[in-house]
């Protein structure tokens, strides 16, 4: 199974959003990208639908329920929202939901930032292996992928997509 085109999918994925927002009667919405693949989608989006909304970015790194198993990512980046979070229409952007664990502490993060009026999930990839009741709104490409594959969004430009086999990345 070949991956799909990046581009293809945004361009895709902004038309459906622009729809989503019409139908909720959102004019303003508010634009955040999960760091790092989720700010690179996030851009894509906003060129593709010709938008120059600013764009938030969140490090969920410290938001993470595995972050005391894992550690502190070498690469951290502090989040920046140049928006008020509290009574907004947010859209939160991320590459590839897996087990909806990003998503949920994303969610925490801006929640203690404000409450959103409300929260538009959109992600480039649902790899549909969720461990939490979390699912996109808009998604560009549902996966189904084995056990020991992942989907790892290269970037930012182009936006590419590369399919990881951990059994063999795990005998080298």
């Amino acid at each position: 199974m070949s991956l799909p085109n990046p581009a293809e999918l945004i361009g895709a994925m902004a038309v459906d959003l622009k729809a989503h927002l019409a139908k909720r009667s959102i004019a303003e919405p508010r634009y955040i990208g999960i760091h790092s693949g989720g700010v690179w989608v996030a851009q894509a989006l906003l060129q593709a639908m010709d938008s120059k909304a600013a764009l938030g970015t969140l490090d969920v790194s410290f938001y993470r329920d595995d972050f005391s198993q894992n550690g502190l990512h070498p690469q951290v980046r502090p989040s920046a929202l140049p928006f008020e979070i509290e009574g907004q229409h947010l859209v939160l952007i991320d590459d590839v939901l897996m087990s909806g664990r990003t998503v949920r502490a994303a969610l925490n993060e801006l929640f203690d930032y404000g409450r959103p009026a409300s929260v538009t999930l959109v992600c480039l990839l649902d790899l549909d292996a969720g461990e939490l009741p979390i699912r996109p709104d808009i998604v560009g490409a549902t996966l189904s992928l084995a056990a020991h594959e992942r989907v790892k969004l290269l970037g930012p430009s182009p936006l590419a997509l590369e399919r990881q086999d951990l059994v063999s990345a795990s005998s080298l």
